[in-house]
C-alpha cells in the first residue's frame, strides 16, 4: 500500500469518526428541534467542497444534504459542470441541523457548528470551496460581506479557492439570477482544470 492510499483510507477513517462525533451533538438549540441531522456527504477526497445554509425540510426527514427542489438544481448544475455527488465534489452546511421554519441560523448557532465544518474541511482538503448563499458567505469568510457584491470573485482563504455564488433557492425564487451564477461556476470548471484536471470535460465548452 503506497504512503498515499494509506493517507486517503486514514482520512476516510477519520471523517467517519468525526460523523459519529457529530451526530451525538448538543452545542444549540437546533438539537431539540431536528429530525436528522445532515453531516453532508460526497467523497471524501474531493478536491471541491459546497457548503450550503443549513438542512431545509426534506433534508431535515432524510439526513442528506440538498435533496429537495434546491438540490435538484444543484444536481443540473452539477452534471453540466461534469460533476458528481460520488466524484469530484463534498457537499455540507454551515450548521448542520435545520433551524425551525427554514429560517437562517444565528450567529450563535453558526459558531456552535462551525468547528464541525472546519475539522471537514481539514480531513477533506479541498483545493476549491463553493459558498451557496450568503449565509455561507457571512458565516465561513465575514459576517460583513453581500453575496450580490462578492459572488463571482476568487477569494484566498486558509491556502484555499472559495468562489462565493448564489444559493440555487435563490435561483428557483428569480430565475433572472441563473445567468451570473453560470458565469460563475464557469469560472469554476476553469480554475478546477487549471489546478486539478486539464482535461476535465464539461457541456460548457
Amino acid at each position: 500500500m503506497t504512503d498515499k492510499t494509506t493517507d486517503m483510507a486514514q482520512r476516510e477513517k477519520e471523517l467517519k469518526e468525526l460523523e459519529a462525533e457529530v451526530l451525538q451533538c448538543r452545542k444549540c438549540a437546533l438539537a431539540e428541534t431536528r429530525n436528522q441531522l445532515v453531516f453532508g456527504e460526497g467523497d471524501p477526497h474531493a478536491e471541491i467542497l459546497f457548503i450550503g445554509e443549513g438542512p431545509g425540510y426534506y433534508e431535515d426527514q432524510q439526513g442528506h444534504p440538498f435533496v429537495g427542489k434546491s438540490g435538484q438544481l444543484l444536481d443540473r448544475i452539477l452534471e453540466v459542470c461534469g460533476f458528481s455527488r460520488q466524484q469530484h465534489i463534498f457537499i455540507g452546511n454551515i450548521v448542520k441541523c435545520r433551524p425551525p421554519d427554514n429560517r437562517a441560523p444565528t450567529p450563535e448557532e453558526r459558531a456552535a457548528c462551525l468547528p464541525w465544518l472546519y475539522k471537514q474541511i481539514d480531513l477533506i482538503d479541498p483545493k476549491i470551496i463553493i459558498l451557496l448563499g450568503a449565509t455561507a458567505l457571512n458565516g465561513l469568510i465575514d459576517p460583513k460581506l453581500r453575496i450580490t457584491k462578492i459572488r463571482g470573485q476568487w477569494i484566498a482563504w486558509q491556502g484555499r479557492l472559495v468562489m462565493p455564488t448564489y444559493h440555487p433557492a435563490a435561483l428557483l425564487r428569480n430565475p433572472g439570477m441563473k445567468k451570473d451564477a453560470w458565469e460563475d461556476f464557469q469560472q469554476v470548471v476553469a480554475k478546477f482544470r487549471e489546478i486539478v484536471d486539464p482535461d476535465h470535460h464539461s457541456d460548457f465548452c
